[in-house]
């Protein structure tokens, strides 16, 4: 298929023992073309460009498209619209915002867990982490950036519409450049500072025409993107420490590792915010499969597309990242609210394009000025 029966049958053997995945990572497409001679139509210099993944470079209807990255995109954005379907359905049948959002949450995070430690016994899944004591206190501050951001999504999502909740998170950015300036020192340039009217002008116009709103909702919102701002940075600074990247291993044992941590951190939490109605909750569980079935898979999908997301974004370039991001939260924004019978009053569409357009604007800018310059 797809040349590789042209190719001698020895070099054809070694072409494939080089594709062979190794501790979970796929360092180059799974299939090439390969002439007659047997040589490969496609170079494999592996430090090629990471925007090349995405150009066709003729011969097959496949040839030089990077058939695992296109593959990522799709289960990543697939695994983002099912969770965030799933996960507003068992916040509903678990009684919404004043139901049990902090119980949710938090075993989203064990079922992530639970995979976590089912791919690290599996054989040939994923070698474990080599990580040492001094390692997990480092990831400390992510793994509690992450359990707040999550916590605080999962609220924002249960108190309003799902759509109006993906909106205002859009407006990440913001937070991140104001912490990035002043809390981590880091020069934000002049040209993004003036795309941040234009994302906050866009959420706040989405706002006015939402049917749904609620205060809880837009404050939850902010929170979760303030935390995941704070995450954004601690996880550089954890990456430029000597060693834990080695010892980590994968990227998909990073995430492991933090989700742990996170779902640790979240047992007091639960505990002190709705501990005192855990037996309401187990009875809910019990007898209504709604609330069960759906927290399973928000879990899974939800562990699953953050894995995804970051082996994705690991294999292109800064641009290809946000237009991707851009692309998926509007795929989201639109799917669910229509899967869910949400409103999409014209209004509110035009705030939303306006704040993800501001967005993907302010992660492009830069580039934009630099060519221009």
């Amino acid at each position: 298929a797809f040349g590789m029966t042209f190719a001698p049958k020895t070099k054809l053997a070694n072409g494939v023992k080089n594709f062979i995945p190794r501790g979970g990572h796929i360092s180059s497409p799974l299939v090439q073309p390969v002439g007659v001679d047997g040589k490969s139509l496609v170079s494999m210099n592996s430090e090629a460009s990471s925007s090349d993944a995405l150009t066709v470079k003729g011969g097959g209807p496949l040839s030089g498209v990077d058939v695992p990255l296109m593959m990522y995109f799709a289960f990543w954005y697939l695994g983002n619209y099912f969770y965030n379907i799933t996960n507003k359905l068992a916040l509903k049948a678990a009684g919404g915002s004043s139901g049990f959002p902090m119980t949710i949450s938090s075993l989203q995070l064990g079922v992530g867990v639970i995979y976590a430690l089912f791919m690290w016994v599996a054989p040939d899944a994923r070698k474990r982490p080599t990580i040492n004591v001094d390692d997990v206190i480092k990831m400390l501050p992510v793994a509690f950036c992450a359990l707040g951001a999550h916590s605080a999504s999962v609220f924002a999502l249960s108190a309003g519409a799902v759509s109006f909740g993906q909106i205002v998170k859009a407006s990440e950015p913001v937070f991140a450049a104001v912490l990035s300036q002043f809390v981590y020192k880091k020069k934000i340039s002049t040209a993004k500072w003036a795309c941040l009217p234009i994302i906050i002008g866009g959420v706040v116009l989405a706002s006015v025409k939402e049917l749904d709103f609620a205060f809880s909702a837009l404050i939850a919102a902010c929170i979760a993107n303030l935390f995941a701002a704070f995450k954004g940075n601690e996880n550089k600074k954890l990456m430029e420490t000597d060693g834990v990247k080695d010892r980590l291993g994968s990227v998909g044992n990073q995430f492991a590792v933090v989700s742990i941590l996170a779902f640790i951190m979240s047992i007091p939490l639960l505990i002190v915010t709705e501990g005192k109605k855990w037996g309401q909750f187990v009875e809910l569980w019990n007898t209504n499969p709604v609330i069960s079935f759906n927290l399973i898979a928000s879990g899974l999908y939800f562990y699953g597309y953050n894995e995804l997301a970051t082996m994705t974004l690991k294999k292109t370039g800064a641009v290809t990242q946000s237009v991707a991001n851009t692309a998926k939260r509007v795929i989201v924004i639109v799917g669910v609210a229509i899967v869910l019978g949400e409103s999409l009053d014209p209004i509110k569409l035009l705030g939303c394009g306006i704040g993800i357009g501001g967005v993907l604007l302010y992660s492009v800018i830069d580039s934009l000025v630099a060519k221009k310059e």
